[in-house]
C-alpha cells in the first residue's frame, strides 16, 4: 500500500508554532491533505510526551495510532550547536524512534547534558557525530536524518555550517546515516549534482509549524509498504526497497533559495551575488548565502545531471496557493476556503486533486481558469520568484506577483544598483 508521509513536523510545544497543534487537528488536516503517515514531532517534550502516551496506542509494530486508527511514527527534531575544529557548528537533525520505551531512553540520554522541557525542538551543545554515536548505543533502530541539509544556519551542508561533506561532519559515524532531508529550498535535481549524496536516500518533509494544508505535507515522501510497520519503513529508507520518491515544492518557494538581505529587501542570484563578493549592495554587510549558491559551490556534477537509479519526484505548490492566486485573496481567507472545501467535497483529498483529478472532473467543480492552473501545477510549470534570507518565495500567476504592495526592479547594470537607495517597499530581485 502506498503512503504519502510527512515525518518532520512540530507540536504546539515548539517555538513559533500554532497553539492549536493537537493530535486531533494533525489527524484531521493530515487526512484532508492526503497524508497516510505523520510524525508526532517533539517526542521528548514532557507535556507532549504525556499526550502521545495517553492518546496513541501501538500493537508492537512501532506505528502509533489514534482511536480512529490514524497512524503516527515517533519523531523529534533537535538542534545541535557546538564547536568542532575550533569553529562554531550548527545542525538540525530529525530522529525517528521504534517505540516509547526507546523514546524514554533517548530522553534520558539528552537530559544528561541539557533540558528537554523548554522547547519541542531542544538545543544541545553536542556534535552530530557524538549524538549519532550515543543514540546508536541505545538502539540501532533509531533513525538519524540530517534535516534540510542546505539551509544556511542549521543545514549540515549549509553556507554557515563549515562542512562540505557528511564525512567531515560525522567522521566514522557517517556509516549510520542512510538519508537526508532536502528542505524547501532544494529539490532532488539539485542534490543529484553532489556525488557523495548518491548513497543516501532523499527524503522530503514539511517541517510544519501548523496543521493548515498550505503547511502540513507541503513536502512529503512516498513509500509503498507491504505492511505499515516501523521496521518496514526504516528498511525502505535504508535500502530504498519500497521507497517511491518525494513530493517537493518548487525550491524557489523556500525561504533560502537565493542569496539576500531581508532587512534591505535585496534578493540576488548566485551569479550577481558573486559579482558583489557576497556583500549586500545596500548595507555593505555580508549577505545570507542561499541554497542555490551553496549547491553550486560544492557540486561536482553539471546542472541537469540525473543518476541512473534516481527516484521520481513531483513538484507541487499547495492547492491553497493556487486558489489564492485565482480568486485574488490570501490563502487563509473565506473565499479560498470556500473553493477549497468545494473541491474537497468532490475529491478524496488535496493530493488527489493535485496529482490525479482529471480536467473533466475538475471542470465540474471549478471554473476553467482554476482547473488549468491545477494542471499546470501538476506539470511543475508554476513560476516562482525565489525566496531569500527567511522570506518565502512567491508563486507568479499571469506574470503577476501575489504581493500587491511590493514592486520589483531590475537595474540595467551593477553600477545602477549601487546608486539605488535602500528600498522601503521595493525588493531588488535578479
Amino acid at each position: 500500500m502506498q503512503y504519502i508521509s510527512d515525518l518532520h513536523i512540530h507540536s504546539r510545544f515548539s517555538r513559533a508554532t500554532s497553539k492549536q497543534l493537537t493530535l486531533a487537528n494533525l489527524e484531521k488536516h493530515g487526512k484532508i491533505k492526503g497524508i497516510g503517515l505523520l510524525g508526532t514531532g517533539d517526542f521528548m517534550h514532557p507535556e507532549w510526551q504525556k499526550e502521545l502516551k495517553s492518546e496513541l496506542t501501538s500493537e508492537g509494530s512501532g506505528i502509533y495510532k489514534t482511536k480512529s486508527g490514524f497512524p503516527f511514527i515517533l519523531s523529534n527534531e533537535i538542534s545541535l550547536m557546538y564547536k568542532q575544529d575550533g569553529k562554531g557548528r550548527r545542525a538540525h537533525v530529525v530522529l525517528l524512534a521504534p517505540e516509547m520505551a526507546v523514546v524514554d531512553q533517548i530522553t534520558d540520554y539528552f537530559k544528561g547534558f541539557g533540558r528537554v522541557d523548554y522547547d519541542g525542538r531542544p538545543i544541545f551543545g553536542k556534535s552530530i557525530k557524538e549524538v549519532t554515536e550515543g543514540l546508536k548505543k541505545i538502539s540501532d533502530d533509531i533513525e538519524i536524518i540530517p534535516a534540510h541539509i542546505w539551509t544556511p544556519w542549521f543545514g549540515l551542508l549549509g553556507s554557515k555550517s563549515g562542512f562540505d561533506t557528511f564525512k567531515q561532519a560525522l567522521g566514522d559515524q557517517a556509516k549510520h546515516i542512510y538519508s537526508f532531508e532536502t528542505g524547501l529550498s532544494s529539490d532532488p535535481e539539485m542534490n543529484w549534482r553532489i556525488s557523495e549524496l548518491d548513497k543516501y536516500t532523499i527524503l522530503s518533509f514539511s517541517d510544519s509549524h501548523s496543521f493548515w494544508p498550505w503547511r502540513i505535507g507541503r513536502e512529503a515522501t512516498i513509500f509503498d509498504l507491504k505492511n505499515l510497520t516501523y521496521k518496514e519503513l526504516i528498511r525502505a529508507i535504508r535500502t530504498r526497497e519500497g521507497y517511491k520518491g518525494t513530493i517537493e515544492v518548487d525550491p524557489g518557494y523556500g525561504k533560502y533559495h537565493h542569496d539576500g538581505h531581508r532587512a534591505c529587501g535585496v534578493s540576488l542570484s548566485p551569479k550577481l551575488s558573486a559579482e558583489y563578493d557576497g556583500i549586500c549592495p545596500v548595507c555593505k554587510r555580508p549577505l545570507t548565502i542561499g541554497v542555490m549558491y551553496r549547491v553550486e559551490e560544492v557540486a561536482d556534477r553539471p546542472e541537469g545531471y540525473k543518476p541512473k537509479d534516481a527516484a521520481p519526484y513531483y513538484k507541487l505548490m499547495p492547492l491553497s496557493e493556487i486558489i489564492s492566486a485565482v480568486v485574488g485573496t490570501g490563502v487563509a481567507t473565506k473565499r479560498v476556503w470556500t473553493v477549497y472545501n468545494k473541491l474537497l467535497s468532490a475529491f478524496k483529498s488535496e493530493y488527489e486533486i493535485l496529482l490525479h483529478a482529471s480536467v473533466e472532473d475538475l471542470r465540474k467543480v471549478v471554473d476553467e481558469k482554476l482547473a488549468q492552473f491545477i494542471l499546470k501545477n501538476r506539470r511543475g510549470e508554476i513560476e516562482v520568484r525565489p525566496g531569500y534570507d527567511g522570506v518565502y518565495g512567491e508563486p507568479i500567476f499571469n506574470g503577476k506577483s501575489q504581493e500587491p504592495n511590493v514592486t520589483f526592479e531590475k537595474p540595467d547594470s551593477v553600477e545602477q544598483l549601487n546608486r539605488i537607495e535602500k528600498p522601503q517597499t521595493k525588493l531588488l530581485e535578479f
